[in-house]
């Protein structure tokens, strides 16, 4: 028998989901600093960083990264944090992302192929340079 999770518990992650979700980066590193796993997800598998990431908040998702959160990480669905970015067109999440070592071909649609149904030409380019 399964356990139902802690009502506290759950409203503490549903504030720092949210806290991604805002770009609130000083607050969202304050919880992982003081031992949140970085690369914590949602009931969706949603991670920090493909909230952070598809939002269009790059500070926040440079902060996770640095911190040890994935940049690959994908959901339950089989999409990462680049291609939520690339959909969205968060160019400088994108760039952090790639600068992180996020893989193009990853997840599912991928972020190349994102960027292909998209016409970003501009990100094929970022993708063929790393």
């Amino acid at each position: 028998m399964t356990e139902a999770p802690d009502p506290e518990v759950v409203e503490l992650a549903t504030r720092i989901f949210d806290l991604a979700r805002q770009g609130r980066t000083e607050a969202l590193v304050a919880y992982v600093d003081a031992g949140v796993p970085a690369g914590l997800t949602n009931d969706r598998g949603d991670s920090l960083v493909m909230l952070a990431a598809y939002h269009g908040h790059a500070d926040a998702v440079r902060a996770l990264l640095v911190r040890g959160a994935a940049a690959d990480q994908v959901n339950d669905r089989g999409q990462t944090p680049l291609a939520g970015a690339v959909f969205k067109g968060e160019t400088e999440v994108v760039r952090v992302l790639v600068e992180a070592g996020a893989d193009p071909a990853a997840g599912t649609p991928s972020a190349v192929d994102t960027a292909r149904v998209f016409d970003r030409a501009d990100l094929l380019e970022l993708f063929g340079a790393h």
